[in-house]
């Protein structure tokens, strides 16, 4: 791969012809990633934001990794330009926040000003360029995140695969010689950061587009409330659903990253026990399938949590039954999605994925009277399930039912359909019910990675990020050392 400067390209499909499974794959990048409170405890003690910046950008251009695949533009200049500014501000205490100078990735839906905003298509490739920045990224501007280049995504954020045939799919860090997805449809915003390329990755989540990439390659992923961030300057998927969250190395990185974008002063997170802490586990759908792996680091992590005093209770929660039949003509995401597209399809719908297109096009199915039952069905199947849920503290819950599959398992429409369905379904319950929700690592250093869901309250985000940090200690692997 060559070093990408920043042009839009058509790449390879991505199918790699190596079959054989390597006998001890790292569920890990290459070296531990560093958490956001260390990397800005590193500035202070006088390291230079711009030797961070460039090895980022190292990292990025190295013809042997991810960085041709997980970026689609590279803002290398005025990266390193706005390093040179925190640099000096940071010599006379003049800083923005504690995090100025710590370079984020941002994902291609977000406008930047004076880019063009493609979504991972080539057929926005001559929309006109945006003449402001979204505001999640002017809120990360705002406090000193230095954007260094937008990340593929699957096309127009519509499949929790990962899968983009035109400018390739990244690989997901675990096992790459089989090559697996790194799960969407934040795909490059994982990867990213996986393989220290940024700090942290912004992304959207409208049925688990955070969650997923994290929970298939081993970081956290934070989707907030709905209407906690706003989405001013993002292209829409689902404006119900869509939601702005993040990807990162820990629960605490996620929570700083939340704060900014929702306009707060990031602060830590308050102490929560976990002795008596209230975890109800759905037995309705979202444990069924389970490959092995999955099985295997849910069950060590319930243990663990029992184990530290957690009540953990089995609820059947079966209105998640209900969801299949309320979605039959494709949801909000479809309705909404062909609502946004529609104009676009007529006359570039031959350069859409075609995978993407069918999903859209599922939109066509519903009627103004399909859409108003369906916001009718929502509200009543929220009331039920917040009555349901007021006992708990959270809802916990695999990711997916799935660690990341390999590429090459996913060559037809029904296989790329199934796994698809798989990956989505355990996290598209908390964006239909309007819920906060976060993915936390749960495998065995050296296992596929796999993720751990909790569930929070509707606008009870700060709460669950604070009880998502105590069970990360029990539950999640330790990070085995710092290297950025």
């Amino acid at each position: 791969m060559a070093p990408y400067s920043g042009e839009d390209r058509v790449g390879r499909h991505g199918r790699p012809s190596a079959r054989a499974r390597p006998a001890r794959p790292t569920g890990k990048a290459a070296t531990p990633m560093r958490t956001l409170h260390q990397i800005a405890a590193r500035l202070e003690a006088a390291e230079p934001s711009r030797a961070l910046i460039d090895r980022c950008l190292e990292r990025i251009r190295d013809p042997a990794g991810e960085g041709s695949r997980t970026f689609l533009k590279v803002y290398g200049e005025a990266a390193r330009a706005a390093a040179d500014a925190y640099d000096v501000m940071r010599r006379s205490g003049g800083t923005p926040s504690l995090f100025a100078g710590i370079p984020v990735s941002i994902k291609d839906l977000f406008d930047v000003a004076g880019d063009v905003t493609t979504s991972g298509s080539v057929a926005l490739r001559q929309a006109p360029t945006a003449a402001r920045d979204a505001v999640p990224v002017a809120r990360l501007r705002a406090a000193g995140f230095i954007p260094i280049g937008r990340t593929n995504m699957t096309e127009f954020a519509f499949s929790g695969l990962g899968i983009n045939p035109h400018y390739d799919t990244p690989r997901n860090p675990y096992d790459r010689k089989t090559g697996r997805v790194p799960g969407g449809s934040s795909s490059g915003a994982v990867v990213s950061v996986t393989d220290r390329m940024a700090c942290v990755g912004l992304g959207t989540d409208t049925g688990g587009s955070c969650r997923i990439p994290a929970a298939l390659c081993g970081t956290v992923g934070y989707k907030p409330t709905a209407k906690r961030i706003p989405t001013a300057g993002t292209m829409p998927l689902s404006q119900t659903l869509d939601s702005i969250g993040s990807m990162a190395p820990t629960v605490e990185c996620c929570a700083v990253v939340d704060a900014v974008l929702a306009g707060e002063a990031p602060a830590k997170l308050p102490d929560f026990p976990l002795e008596g802490l209230r975890l109800a586990v759905p037995q309705t759908l979202v444990l069924d399938s389970l490959d092995p792996d999955v099985a295997r680091a849910f069950a060590a992590a319930i243990s663990a949590l029992s184990l530290a005093g957690a009540r953990i209770t089995e609820i059947p929660l079966r209105e998640l039954d209900e969801l299949a039949q309320v979605n039959a003509k494709g949801g909000f995401a479809a309705a909404e999605g062909y609502a946004v597209h529609r104009p676009l399809i007529k006359v570039k719908g031959a350069e859409y994925d075609p995978f993407v297109l069918a999903r859209l096009e599922r939109g066509k199915e519903q009627d103004a009277a399909d859409y108003i039952e369906l916001l009718w069905a929502r509200e009543e199947m929220i009331r039920r399930l917040d009555a349901i849920t007021a006992p708990y503290d959270a809802l916990m819950m695999p990711t997916t039912p799935i660690i990341a599959p390999a590429l090459r398992d996913l060559a037809t429409p029904e296989a790329a359909r199934a796994a698809n369905y798989l990956l989505l379904r355990n996290t598209g319950m908390a964006n239909f019910f309007d819920r906060c929700a976060i993915s936390i690592p749960c495998h065995r250093a050296g296992d596929a990675p796999v993720g751990l869901m909790l569930v929070g309250a509707t606008g009870g985000d700060r709460r669950l990020l604070a009880i998502a940090a105590a069970v990360e200690k029990k539950a999640a692997p330790e990070l085995d050392g710092v290297a950025v």
